[in-house]
């Protein structure tokens, strides 16, 4: 398999390491910066060819990573996919997703993207073989996405260590609004209020614990970085800022009012819906098969793994099974555990398919 990576930082160049390693795939490697593909070949071993241009590097890819700021994306995935061949297939692996997808979704070549996955350092000198290992990444299809394209892509992805996930864009923007965005917004007004509050009437800034630590960590972090995502995602995320908002005000009401028992009540909620959070995407027990019998039509594969993410079934892995005479197929399904293959044989029911669940794996 030949891949290429365009942009070598920390996602790019741990790509490319896991690409290597654990596909057997020759990675030719683009990056504006001269140094940083020659650290990416020479210092670190993430490619195996450095290429001075988009179109160099993406001539006989197969796959193709765009790995970029949000705000370099549309433009840099628009160039990949007029420099790869009819066969390529162009994705991204940015945590904005709606904006590249409305640009570019017309092209059943590229599918959206975004790995759960990174690490307080950055650049390609830090890239890691191992970064994707177990973590979700998210695809976005759409009804105009190849179930070929698709099935490459996850296939891909999983080979390297991740757990891919079909999620339409509009959902991962709200998602990644609260879970992965909101915290930088928080974090800095936590900073903002307590560096105002902490030093209105001492010259000398006082000592912080580690839950303010902990709280804060990744305040002020990456600022062009953060700013290219705050923008990108912004009708989301401020709506997610206004409700955090009123969920202050009415926690301010709650400790005014003075109630041990109710306060104590609302803390300890929270640490329920914590742990339920931490426990979410946690294998459940072992794989089942699922065989769908399907009509050879477009967007069906998107439509299946689309609905059974929105309903909190996670594809494990895929297989497509075409007729000979390609006017149906089947699609081999696996989920973990026997709860995810009982709501996926339901819901695959409902959709009209015929479903036979099979025995356990592992």
């Amino acid at each position: 398999m030949r891949i290429a990576v365009l942009g070598l930082g920390l996602i790019g160049g741990s790509i490319g390491l896991a690409a290597r390693d654990r596909l057997g795939a020759e990675v030719s490697g683009y990056d504006p910066s001269r140094a940083t593909r020659e650290l990416a070949i020479e210092g670190v071993g993430a490619i195996d060819r450095s290429a001075a241009s988009v179109a160099e590097a993406c001539e006989g890819a197969e796959l193709i990573f765009c790995a970029a700021p949000v705000d370099d994306l549309p433009r840099l995935a628009a160039a990949a996919l007029e420099a790869c061949g009819p066969e390529g297939l162009v994705t991204d692996v940015g945590s904005t997703k709606r904006e590249i997808v409305a640009a570019l979704a017309g092209d059943e070549r590229f599918l959206g993207g975004h790995p759960l996955a990174g690490a307080e350092t950055s650049g390609v000198a830090n890239a890691r073989g191992d970064l994707f290992h177990g973590a979700r990444w998210y695809l976005t299809p759409t009804e105009r996405s190849s179930g070929l394209i698709y099935d490459r892509l996850q296939r891909a992805i999983a080979g390297i260590g991740a757990r891919p996930q079909a999620i339409d864009a509009e959902t991962h923007d709200r998602l990644m609004a609260t879970v992965s965005h909101l915290p930088h917004v928080v974090a800095d007004v936590l900073v903002a209020q307590a560096a105002a509050e902490l030093t209105r009437d001492s010259e000398r800034m006082p000592e912080v614990g580690p839950s303010f630590r902990d709280m804060t960590r990744v305040a002020g972090s990456n600022p062009a970085l953060w700013a290219g995502i705050f923008s990108a995602n912004g009708e989301a995320l401020a709506e997610a800022v206004d409700s955090v908002a009123e969920r202050l005000r009415q926690a301010a009401e709650l400790i005014r009012e003075g109630n041990r028992e109710a306060i104590g009540a609302w803390h300890a909620a929270a640490g329920e819906d914590r742990g339920r959070l931490l426990e979410a995407g946690h294998d459940v027990g072992p794989l089942r098969q699922l065989r769908v019998v399907v009509a050879n039509r477009p967007g069906t594969v998107a439509e299946l793994a689309l609905a059974l993410g929105e309903a909190g079934v996670n594809i494990e892995d895929m297989a497509l099974h075409p007729a000979p005479d390609m006017t149906s197929g089947a699609i081999s399904l696996w989920v973990a555990g026997e709860e995810q293959a009982r709501r996926a044989q339901a819901l695959l029911t409902e959709l009209g398919h015929g479903v036979t669940v099979l025995g356990a794996e592992g």
